[in-house]
């Protein structure tokens, strides 16, 4: 089992104590772009192809915004195992 998967285990498993940073480098693992909003706000913009997800920058991330992350993940590995 790769690091990658070994991270994503983890947070799958205790997805209500996952810090910004973990959650962050999750994302970018899965080729998510980041772009910090403009202003001095505290929110983060993550994109790939058709998914945006927007966050405060907070520890820990609110569990929606883990599992709405988790779902997305499902779906780009499933389009990548076809």
């Amino acid at each position: 089992m790769s690091e990658r998967d070994k991270q994503l285990e983890a947070i799958r498993n205790n997805p209500t104590n996952v810090s910004f940073d973990a959650y962050r480098n999750m994302l970018l693992d899965f080729s998510f772009t980041e772009d910090s909003l403009e202003g001095g706000t505290n929110h983060y913009t993550f994109i790939r192809d058709m998914y945006k997800i927007t966050i405060q920058k907070k520890n820990p991330v609110n569990i929606i915004y883990i599992k709405r992350a988790i779902r997305i993940i499902d779906v780009l590995e499933k389009e990548k195992k076809k």
